[in-house]
């Protein structure tokens, strides 16, 4: 397990609320923490967020949309310098088995246990290979230069003492041993979710309602929605199985008693970048 850090990320609220659009230029690239609070004040509380990521359409999880038009932008530039954003990724932002050095926006977690062990973690991908072999699936053993956790760059309209991480993958999420043959439909349209250190029941879907309002500038409408009929008690226990690997590893990096986090793996419709298996962990300290 790992162990976190006292201090927040980012200033303190009296800081914050000096900050303005004349102090915080915007730039163009990924956003600072000030532009962040500035120019895209988040528009979903971390309620409401729950809510959408247990309504079962993960499709309604929304970044800001002027900082989405700027994603896009700079995207252009990345996919004529490298080109594609998954070359991006694999040669210069995921850095395998290291630590995140590249975010602008520093995480507040510190991996003291899951960057050491018994085999090094920065070893060169040839070393790698001959001192560990992947899982079938990943999961907390997996070895870690196959993954690569860092902050999301490019974070959904969350609260601003919300972490959002990434956690990119070299082997499968979904895998034929988790994912039973019967729920495969479902999970390739709903994907998978869950929560740890929460002290309550997640928000119930029928709460739904009275969050939308906040998804109003997407157009968002009940009936727009995609998800599944509600599951069986069967297929519940299929899905839950479905999505273990993935809860056991964040109630391992983010201690319970310290975090509470909403997980979510996009399902293939709503994949960006459709090639390299990742999770999404938002994360918020107690």
């Amino acid at each position: 397990m790992v162990s976190p850090s006292r201090n927040l990320n980012g200033s303190s609220c009296e800081a914050s609320m000096k900050l303005n659009s004349e102090n915080v230029p915007l730039r163009t690239g990924p956003p600072t923490r000030e532009e962040l609070l500035v120019h895209y004040p988040a528009k979903f509380t971390w309620q409401q967020l729950k809510t959408f990521v247990n309504s079962g359409d993960l499709g309604l999880l929304k970044r800001d949309r002027a900082l989405q038009k700027r994603y896009d932008e700079w995207a252009l530039g990345i996919k004529e310098q490298y080109g594609s954003v998954v070359n991006y990724l694999l040669n210069h932002r995921l850095r395998w088995g290291q630590p995140d050095t590249l975010s602008l926006l520093k995480s507040s977690v510190i991996d003291d246990g899951f960057y050491s062990s018994s085999t090094s973690n920065f070893a060169s991908e040839n070393e790698a290979s001959s001192i560990s072999s992947p899982t079938p699936y990943f999961c907390w053993e997996t070895p870690k230069e196959y993954i690569s956790i860092i902050q999301n760059d490019w974070p959904y309209s969350v609260p601003p003492e919300i972490e959002h991480t990434l956690i990119w993958t070299k082997v499968p999420i979904y895998h034929p041993d988790l994912v039973d043959e019967s729920i495969k439909g479902r999970i390739d349209q709903d994907g998978l979710w869950g929560f740890t250190g929460i002290e309550s029941p997640p928000p119930s879907p029928s709460h739904l309602p009275e969050c939308l309002p906040a998804l109003a500038e997407w157009g968002i409408t009940e009936d727009k929605m995609v998800k599944s009929a509600p599951p069986t008690e069967g297929e519940k226990a299929l899905i839950e199985k479905a999505g273990s690997e993935v809860h056991r590893f964040v109630k391992n990096r983010w201690d319970e008693t310290e975090w509470e986090t909403a997980w979510f793996v996009n399902p293939p419709r709503l994949q960006s970048v459709p090639n390299l298996a990742h999770i999404h962990v938002f994360a918020r300290r107690k």
